[in-house]
């Protein structure tokens, strides 16, 4: 019996916005950001992102400096709220349908993305996806450090960490169906047994007919 496991980028492909962006805004809306420029530096950083330039450990050097005197428990709280509030209603129609359809089937899914863990395992969470790969973060006591924990789930880590949750697990899968939007995810789209392009930006298009990927345009309705 053949068992696929389904594979999705969280920003841009479920999500039409980008997470961190969104818990950045709001953070700087809750008042635990006051920094001023602290959003045109986002944006500066995202738009790195977005044409496979960025340094990870920068952009977490940033982003993780507003959240290092406050503790995981309240980080978990405001994070749920976010999701609830402002993520959750940007899900893709056509995401919500697939993701209701593979668990009416019982198959794997599993959202691996860019963004830090604790993001990431909410947003799944929240859309009753079992399994989530996010950046991992080293701990001190009861607060999150701005350095990475083991492997960063950015570009080719993503191939690492995937390949590390399928050795560590007790299922074989016959194969591997992955949705992104984002150049950054190459590596894994290659990787991937069919790979799908969810509104891909210019940079990943450009794959669409060289590998015969489908592009879908989500949320075009």
């Amino acid at each position: 019996m053949t068992q696929p496991l389904y594979v999705f980028d969280m920003d841009e492909t479920l999500i039409n916005g980008d997470c961190a962006m969104i818990w950045n805004e709001f953070l700087v809306d809750k008042g635990i950001v006051t920094d001023p420029d602290f959003l045109d530096e986002n944006k500066r950083l995202m738009a790195l992102y977005s044409r496979g330039l960025m340094d990870m450990e920068d952009y977490l050097s940033f982003s993780m400096q507003p959240l290092k005197t406050i503790p995981k428990s309240e980080i978990a709280l405001l994070t749920s709220e976010c999701v609830e509030e402002r993520i959750l209603p940007l899900l893709f129609p056509e995401a919500k349908t697939l993701i209701t359809q593979l668990k009416r089937d019982n198959i794997d899914m599993i959202i691996i993305s860019a963004s830090v863990a604790f993001l990431v395992q909410s947003v799944a969470d929240r859309l009753g996806i079992e399994h989530a790969i996010g950046i991992d973060l080293k701990e001190k006591g009861e607060l999150y450090t701005r350095h990475i924990l083991g492997v960063a789930s950015y570009r080719e880590g993503k191939v690492e960490r995937l390949s590390e949750w399928l050795n560590g697990g007790d299922k074989t899968y016959s194969e591997i169906h992955f949705y992104t939007d984002s150049i950054n995810d190459l590596p894994l789209c290659l990787y991937a047994s069919h790979t799908y392009l969810v509104n891909p930006c210019e940079q990943l298009a450009v794959y669409s007919e060289k590998k015969n990927w489908p592009v879908l345009s989500w949320g075009s309705q």
